[in-house]
């Protein structure tokens, strides 16, 4: 029974799609492959790594970056090459430099502005302004009134 249970345990994990024919003989060279697999998109699954999707184009890719290592790339040469062939929609998590800086800060820039123009509102909308005192011939007025 326990023995079910672990096979159950074991199959319900995730597994990488990364095929046994793409696997590197440098250990270290494989290693580093997966690390950058791990942050490129599959262009197919969408929020996928390319580690983890199954798609034919994810294959592609993870051959694309393990062939790059093996002629000599270092990890940000492979990351500029994927990013200079396919966007940079590629990578799961973007830069954060140049025009991808106005869209990092657009975020908290708009939830603090929305912050502010409610705290406003709200702050206007407590002041209670007292009324003014009568002059004289308003309240000789209200008394006539009050005494009809």
């Amino acid at each position: 029974m326990i023995r079910a249970v672990l096979i159950w345990l074991l199959l319900a994990a995730p597994a990488f799609a990364v095929q046994p024919d793409e696997v590197l003989d440098d250990p270290a060279l494989e290693e580093r492959a997966r690390e950058l697999s791990k942050g490129l998109r599959c262009l197919v699954c969408r929020n996928e790594s390319i580690d983890e999707s199954n798609a034919d184009l994810a294959r592609d890719l993870r051959l694309l970056v393990r062939e790059r290592l093996v002629a000599g790339d270092s990890d940000s040469e492979v990351i500029d090459f994927v990013v200079a062939r396919y966007g940079e929609y590629v990578l799961l998590r973007p830069r954060t430099d140049g025009a991808n800086l106005i869209l990092w800060i657009a975020g908290p820039a708009s939830l603090l502005a929305a912050a502010g123009i409610g705290a406003a509102y709200l702050r206007k909308r407590r002041v209670v302004h007292a009324p003014e005192a009568l002059n004289r011939e308003e309240a000789e007025r209200l008394r006539q009134i009050l005494d009809d």
